[in-house]
């Protein structure tokens, strides 16, 4: 059989993986906190028929050897954190990130999460959690007769309040923030939210605003960091490679006709 059956069919396998990926992007478009992903990838095992560097002579070598390739694969889908645009939405509860880290959650099952995602909500307790109700971690409780409107959360994570019959704001919490060495190591598990893995090392924890942490801007929120015109752009030129192997598949399979022919 031909092999390059197998290694245009490898083609079209990868490219579909492309599609795919870019697919999930443009589907995460509007999804706050959002990191694109690329998919790279590897050429297969290659068949040698002569190593470069082979004598020839006594005196000479083969310059370049012989060698067929047997088509790719996925080496890695890899997420790109870099930082996403930021939108003034003018509600107290929402935190962006500008610079490096991620909030920590408490997960249900009680392991952390780290999130991009700041649209956090007040909970009839007065404490911050995400939309699935995941407390942020340090717990930020609020006073129960705190006047929301005096909410306010500074760049270097200080949050104070105002209650009745008190003019002068006080401080009811300090947020932390959390980077990784790799994070793009970090397991995404849905929801907006990662967790650590022995690829993404510890969580390294800081104050927001110092030492290489992000700052924290209080009535904001990150919006996906995905292109869309760059992920058509990336469509096009997966699709057309998709296009390309099956044009392959069909140019042998053509020639496999021809040779079956030659008996008549």
């Amino acid at each position: 059989m031909m092999r390059s059956l197998w290694t245009a069919a490898s083609g079209m396998n990868a490219q579909q993986f492309n599609i795919d990926t870019i697919s999930n992007n443009l589907s995460n478009v509007n999804t706050t906190g959002f990191k694109q992903v690329r998919a790279d990838f590897e050429d297969l095992l290659y068949q040698t028929s002569r190593i470069a560097g082979t004598p020839a002579t006594e005196e000479t070598v083969v310059p370049t050897g012989i060698q067929v390739g047997h088509g790719v694969k996925v080496g890695a889908s890899q997420r790109m954190f870099t930082q996403g645009s930021l939108q003034n939405t003018g509600n107290e509860a929402d935190i962006a990130i500008q610079g490096e880290g991620f909030f920590r959650t408490l997960q249900l099952d009680g392991t952390y999460g780290y999130t991009r995602d700041g649209s956090f909500k007040i909970d009839s307790n007065g404490q911050f959690v995400t939309s699935n109700g995941n407390k942020m971690l340090p717990e930020l409780v609020l006073p129960e007769d705190f006047i929301r409107e005096s909410l306010a959360i500074s760049q270097d994570g200080r949050v104070t309040v105002k209650i009745p019959g008190n003019d002068d704001p006080i401080q009811v919490g300090q947020l932390q923030i959390y980077r990784f060495v790799n994070p793009a190591g970090l397991q995404a598990i849905g929801d907006n939210t990662y967790k650590i893995t022995n690829a993404s090392g510890d969580a390294i924890t800081g104050t927001p605003g110092f030492d290489g942490m992000g700052k924290t801007l209080q009535k904001f929120i990150e919006n996906s960091n995905v292109s869309v015109v760059k992920e058509m752009v990336n469509m096009i030129v997966a699709q057309r490679a998709y296009e390309l192997n099956s044009k392959a598949i069909q140019t042998s399979d053509t020639m496999l006709g021809i040779a079956n022919n030659l008996k008549r």
